[in-house]
C-alpha cells in the first residue's frame, strides 16, 4: 500500500467564526485544533499530511504549524486557486471564493499517492476515528469502497446557532443518502434546511450526520475531475457564486451506484469551532482532555 495521507481542507476563511479559525490557538502553547488531529493521525498511522490552503495564508501555516511539524510528519501544501478550473472556463470578474469542496481536493490531486483521509481543519475528531479510518483504508481492498466516520447530531451542534452538516441516511453497512442542510433548533425540534433549497425537515437529536471525516481510494479522485468539469459546465450561467460540494458529489455517486460509501460509528469526542462563542468551549475540552492523560502537557514535546 502506498503512503497513508491526511488531507486537511483549510482554505475556509471561516465568516460565521469571524476570521483564520483554523489558526486560532486553543491551547497555552499556540496549538489549533489542527494539531491535534495531526497528533492523532500520527498516532494512528498517517504518513504525510497535505494541506489545503490559499496561496495568501502560506506563511501563516509555515511559521506556525509547518515549524512544529516538519520534524514529526512530512508535510505539504496544495493551493485552492480561483483559475483552477478547466481551460474552456471563463472565471468572472464577480467570482471571489474558489469553487468548493470538491475543487479543494482536486487541488491536491498531483500529490496524493495512494489512500487519503479528508478533514475540515477546524474540527476536532477525536483519535478513535483516526483509528477507525486508517485500519478501513488499511484492510479494504475494494478500490471503488470509501468510508465516512458519521456522528449523532447532538454531539456536533452548537449553542450558537445553526451549522452545516450532511444529514445521513443509512442502509445496512452503508450510506445511502446524504443531505446536506444547515441544522438547529427551532421551537424544542431539530431542524435540517437543505442547502439547495428544498422544504425543511425535523430529525431526531441523535441522528447521523457527516462532519467531513472521509477515508478515500484513490480511485476517487478521477471521478471527483469527471464530476467537477460537469459541474462547471452545468452552473455556466451561475458561476459568479455556484459551489461544487464534496457531499453534493457523493449524494449524486451513491444514486447512481457509482460508488460504495460506508458508515462506521466512532467512540471520539467531537469539538469545532463554528461561531466565536464556540472557543472557550474547545479550549476548556482540551484541558480535561490533557488532565485525563489522553493528550501531553506540552502536545509537541521535543
Amino acid at each position: 500500500m502506498n503512503e497513508l495521507t491526511l488531507v486537511i481542507m483549510a482554505a475556509g476563511m471561516g465568516s460565521r467564526f469571524g476570521g483564520l479559525k483554523q489558526i486560532t490557538p486553543v491551547d497555552e502553547d499556540g496549538n489549533f485544533l489542527i494539531d491535534y488531529s495531526i497528533y492523532d493521525a500520527i498516532a494512528s498511522g498517517f504518513q504525510k499530511v497535505i494541506f489545503i490552503i490559499k496561496e495568501e495564508n502560506l506563511e501563516d501555516f509555515e511559521a506556525t504549524i509547518g515549524t512544529r511539524l516538519k520534524s514529526k510528519i512530512p508535510v505539504e501544501y496544495a493551493f485552492q486557486k480561483l483559475d483552477n478550473v478547466p481551460d474552456f472556463i471563463n472565471i468572472p470578474k464577480e467570482r471571489q471564493k474558489p469553487w468548493g469542496t470538491v475543487h479543494a481536493i482536486l487541488a491536491a490531486k498531483e500529490q496524493i499517492k495512494g489512500p487519503f483521509a479528508v478533514i475540515n481543519a477546524d474540527d476536532f475528531y477525536g483519535r478513535d476515528a483516526y483509528q477507525v479510518v486508517a485500519k478501513f483504508l488499511k484492510e479494504n481492498e475494494n478500490s471503488n469502497e470509501h468510508v465516512s466516520i458519521p456522528y449523532p447530531f447532538n454531539k456536533v451542534d452548537s449553542k450558537h446557532g445553526f451549522v452545516k452538516r450532511g444529514v445521513l441516511y443509512l442502509e445496512g453497512e452503508n450510506i445511502s443518502q446524504i443531505i446536506e442542510s444547515s441544522i438547529g433548533y427551532e421551537n424544542g425540534k431539530v431542524i435540517a434546511k437543505p442547502l439547495d433549497g428544498t422544504k425543511p425537515f425535523s430529525i431526531e437529536p441523535t441522528h447521523p450526520v457527516s462532519m467531513n471525516m472521509f477515508g478515500f481510494k484513490p480511485s476517487i479522485l478521477s471521478e471527483l475531475e469527471t464530476y467537477f468539469k460537469n459541474f462547471i459546465l452545468k452552473n455556466k450561467e451561475n458561476l459568479e457564486d455556484c459551489e461544487c460540494l464534496l457531499s453534493d458529489f457523493l449524494e449524486a455517486y451513491l444514486k447512481n451506484k457509482k460508488i460504495t460509501l460506508k458508515y462506521i460509528t466512532s467512540n471520539g469526542l467531537w469539538l469545532g469551532m463554528t461561531y466565536k462563542e464556540d472557543l472557550e468551549e474547545v479550549k476548556e475540552k482540551i484541558i480535561e482532555l490533557k488532565e485525563n492523560g489522553e493528550y501531553p502537557e506540552s502536545l509537541w514535546q521535543k
